[in-house]
């Protein structure tokens, strides 16, 4: 898969709904429910990120869920990347971008988001073909603004921002030409989702599928 093509496939999901649930499960025995509760709330693209031992587990439990399309976050290594595309995660997301990683997501046909800080980093990405990008951590480098002014001598890129990004300020960022969307964990809170209230979820995720852009 050229960066090109990752490009291609990363807008086409971005675009799908304004909100990337960003998602930490510790249970993967509630996957599939949480899946399902985002889903029928209107947001299809769910991003699990590797930062629980159960994570992988998760991602196969989500894979089987109907109109759901599941991905890794937090992917820092080539190993990660193999592991994520053999438990069914069908594009990637990362903090950072290495030479390194971006190999492996390339070799492994596996579409990635990577993960830019400045402006620098998103040039470098844009250098190798990468149009569509995450701003991360997007609230503590300066929020919707930074954003907007990292983006107006790049045109050619666009961003999701994460990190931060709630329904208070999600508007914020969507409102500028250059997003297509967020990432957010407020659709999915731990509380809810160690309650089994899905119904509380699905409300969330329609709330948030609702957000204009």
């Amino acid at each position: 898969m050229t960066p090109q093509e990752a490009s291609i496939r990363s807008r086409e999901l971005c675009l799908l709904a304004p909100v990337i649930p960003v998602l930490v499960v510790d249970d993967a025995s509630k996957a599939a429910d949480l899946a399902r509760a985002l889903v029928k709330g209107g947001l299809p693209v769910l991003e699990v990120t590797l930062r629980t031992a159960s994570a992988l587990d998760v991602i196969r439990e989500m894979a089987t869920v109907a109109g759901g399309i599941v991905g890794a976050g937090t992917l820092l290594t080539p190993k990660d990347v193999e592991n994520a595309k053999a438990a069914g995660a069908t594009f990637g997301v990362s903090p950072g971008a290495t030479d390194l990683l971006l190999d492996a997501c390339e070799a492994n046909e596996l579409p990635l988001l990577p993960g830019i800080a400045t402006s620098t980093e998103a040039m470098r990405l844009l250098e190798r073909g990468y149009t569509v990008q995450k701003f991360f951590p997007a609230e503590a480098n300066g929020g919707a603004p930074a954003l907007k002014a990292i983006g107006a001598p790049l045109p050619q890129i666009s961003f999701c921002p994460t990190g931060g990004v709630s329904l208070k300020n999600a508007n914020d960022y969507l409102s500028l030409s250059n997003t297509l969307c967020v990432g957010g964990s407020w659709v999915a809170p731990a509380s809810l989702v160690a309650s089994g209230d899905w119904d509380g979820i699905t409300a969330l995720a329609a709330e948030a599928a609702k957000l204009p852009r």
